[in-house]
């Protein structure tokens, strides 16, 4: 479709959604009307590394957004190392690019494509737009998602000091904690919390969260995870 034309779609669609939702929410289900998804995920980072999932538009793209931060990989986090749109078939295909991603995904969605769609303004990546189809196919090509994506990236840029950040704050806070407790470096640090939380079919935030309220503490142990549960009267 002509550029002109997509735009206009985008802000028409923008328009007969509810004004009061956040921006990167209405951009999200604008994408994800626009081109016959069952649902979508938007994924912003900065210049530093920092990665977060700033909407998803329901359906089961939250549970999959959480199964990529938890594994460190995925078509997403694949599409934003490489700056490139990223089509995975989930059928529990061992022989897939992402053999564990793809089980646990088909486990929760059953079959699906998934379409991670880099967000780029210029030269620099600046997110990653994720749809979710159970159907035949979409209603756009790929060029289409890519003008999508790149238009949806530039609304965010100028939004992202609005955004809570405050999830991935937290993962951060936690990292140090496991990087002191176990005296090893922040990625591997994160590994660890990221292990765990597979572990316990959990997320990663909410690991975090344990980790900070200190019901939780890594130790040398073979790298045993001594979970104290504190009481009131600890």
């Amino acid at each position: 479709m002509d550029a002109s034309k997509l735009l206009g779609l985008l802000a028409g669609t923008l328009a007969h959604l509810d004004a009061d939702m956040p921006l990167a929410s209405r951009l999200c289900r604008a994408c994800v009307e626009i081109v016959g998804a069952q649902s979508g995920a938007l994924t912003v980072t900065t210049p530093s590394g920092e990665r977060m999932v700033v909407s998803t538009s329901g359906g089961v793209s939250e549970q999959i957004e959480d199964l990529q931060e938890v594994l460190g990989e995925g078509p997403g986090q694949l599409a934003l190392d490489e700056a490139r749109v990223v089509v995975t078939r989930i059928d529990g295909d061992t022989a897939s690019t992402f053999p564990v991603f793809s089980q646990m995904v088909s486990s929760v969605s059953g079959p699906a494509t998934v379409y991670a769609v880099p967000m780029r303004v210029g030269q620099r990546v600046v997110g990653v737009l994720s749809l979710y189809v159970t159907t035949d196919g979409l209603a756009r090509d790929l060029e289409d998602l890519q003008f999508l994506a790149d238009a949806v990236g530039t609304s965010l840029l100028g939004d992202l000091e609005s955004l809570d950040w405050s999830d991935r704050a937290r993962i951060h806070q936690a990292t140090g904690m496991v990087t002191a407790q176990l005296k090893i470096p922040p990625p591997d640090a994160l590994a660890v919390l990221r292990a765990h939380a597979f572990a316990r079919s959990s997320t990663l935030q909410d690991v975090a969260d344990e980790v900070l309220a200190r019901r939780m503490a890594f130790t040398h142990d073979d790298i045993t995870v001594d979970e104290n549960e504190r009481t009131e009267d600890s």
